[in-house]
């Protein structure tokens, strides 16, 4: 008796997978498919944006590859797919993914502010003066993190005697209204 009841659960539970909407072609070996609608689903931009700014970085970054599977390797899932991991300290990883970003988007000037922040975590200032030079033209100076971030690796390349452990601190910037602000470590 106690197989029989599991027997009718799954015997009921397919016949209703039938009825719910599941679709196949009769004859096919595939499982059938639900009438799932890709716009009905959140955009995986903007829940990632929302992630970085509550500091989930794993689910940030998760959120921009599946944005990515959905919108494809654009500049801007590469570049949230580089601030997160530049956020979960891959430096390598966030530096050749925001080299693309800013290959695939060549005028897209949060995507070369996010790959100057790299360089300069990566203590490739000279680098990042330009990153960041190109990143302010982009913007047309209307960014005041961008400019901040301009103004912090000019000072650390001119400064001689840099030993690293000032307060700068560098913005990484979101598309749209999100900012997340990177600090070096003191």
């Amino acid at each position: 008796m106690t197989r029989f009841i599991p027997l009718v659960l799954l015997i009921s539970a397919l016949a209703a997978c039938g009825q719910a909407g599941l679709t196949t072609k009769s004859g096919s070996p595939y499982a059938p498919r639900g009438n799932f609608d890709p716009a009905d689903s959140i955009d995986g931009l903007i829940v990632g944006h929302r992630l970085m700014a509550a500091g989930e970085y794993d689910l940030a970054l998760e959120a921009y590859y599946r944005a990515a599977g959905q919108y494809g390797l654009t500049a801007d899932t590469l570049s949230g797919i580089g601030s997160a991991q530049l956020m979960l300290g891959r430096l390598g990883q966030a530096e050749t993914t925001l080299r693309q970003a800013v290959q695939e988007g060549s005028d897209f000037p949060e995507a070369w502010n996010n790959l100057g922040v790299v360089l300069m975590e990566r203590n490739q200032t000279a680098e990042a003066v330009q990153v960041f030079r190109q990143a302010y033209a982009l913007d047309s100076g209307e960014s005041d993190s961008i400019r901040d971030n301009l103004r912090g690796a000019i000072a650390k390349n001119e400064d001689l005697s840099y030993d690293g452990q000032s307060e700068t601190r560098f913005d990484l910037i979101g598309r749209g209204n999100g900012s997340y602000l990177l600090l070096t470590p003191s």
